[in-house]
């Protein structure tokens, strides 16, 4: 398998899909948000990419599930194994895309992650509490155990810390249900890109995405009966358009109050990867500037 990693903005489609065209390969959606069903433009599923010329690159793992579905790792992970098993077994070549840190290190070191049940009497004693009392107190689960909190979108809005906390809990009390299954061996390629070219693209590319209607996508996923906490829930531009729909700040504030936290989860992801190397993940970096053509010989050159 390849893996192609890289912070939001730095053109790992295009790339994975121009790789998958010239290898013959198939695309696996490493991307945790890209799995729902009409939340085409803030999830950034430019599926325009997949079509390279005249070749219609086969994907998976993207439009799998319905708005308002908690997908989570556990799912992907299975999910993963399915698509997986399907492209080897044709002699194809799977390719692994995407910039979402803990799914993709569940695959390539080979976490098995039991499903977490709702705890209705844990979720009714910590309604009620703030933002901050919960992410420390995620915090101090985690340090009982040697963790460090790696991921700070587990605690963007006090639902997600919430079922975060749901989740440690759980997996320190049945440790025997999370041991480690097999790692999947891939070359993994992460794309470099420079830091004020990365902010530059993020903010075209979060107004490209208001002009293209994200807006109007959001309020058609409402009017189909989804909640909009539900939204909220999955952070970032449907967190902060979503509030901007239903009223909560005006146009102005909710752009610039987006575009702050795309840059800061941007920074997020490229902490995580810097982890995953630290955690014996190899990354070979690409510089994102060369031209498709260079980039491409050179994961091949990896590759053989």
């Amino acid at each position: 398998m390849i893996t192609i990693l890289g912070p939001t903005a730095c053109g790992k489609t295009s790339l994975a899909a121009a790789l998958a065209a010239d290898i013959h390969g198939e695309i696996i959606s490493g991307d945790s948000r890209q799995v729902y069903r009409g939340m085409d433009i803030g999830t950034g599923k430019d599926l325009a990419d997949y079509l390279v010329g005249d070749i219609a690159v086969p994907y998976h793992l993207i439009d799998i599930v319905e708005p308002g579905t908690k997908y989570n790792v556990y799912q992907f992970q299975r999910d993963f194994m399915r698509a997986y098993d399907d492209i080897r077994g044709r002699g194809v070549t799977p390719i692994l895309c995407g910039g979402s840190g803990l799914y993709l290190e569940a695959v390539l070191r080979g976490y098995r992650l039991a499903p977490v049940p709702e705890n209705k009497e844990l979720r009714r004693s910590l309604e009620g509490k703030s933002l901050a009392e919960l992410t420390e107190m995620l915090r101090e689960i985690k340090s009982r155990s040697g963790q460090k909190m790696h991921n700070s979108t587990d605690v963007d809005t006090a639902k997600r810390a919430i079922r975060a906390i749901e989740i440690e809990l759980y997996q320190g009390e049945h440790p025997e249900e999370t041991e480690d299954i097999h790692p999947v061996d891939s070359l993994v390629i992460g794309l470099q890109i420079d830091v004020q070219q990365r902010r530059d693209k993020i903010t075209r590319r979060l107004k490209a995405r208001f002009e293209e209607g994200m807006a109007d996508e959001i309020r058609r996923i409402l009017d189909s009966g989804v909640p909009a906490e539900d939204l909220i829930y999955y952070g970032l531009e449907y967190k902060y358009v979503t509030e901007y729909v239903i009223g909560v700040r005006d146009f102005d504030e909710t752009f610039r109050l987006l575009e702050i936290a795309i840059h800061q989860f941007a920074k997020r992801q490229m902490t995580w990867f810097r982890g995953m190397e630290k955690r014996g993940v190899t990354i070979h970096w690409v510089d994102s500037s060369l031209p498709m053509e260079e980039k491409i010989m050179e994961i091949k050159k990896l590759w053989q």
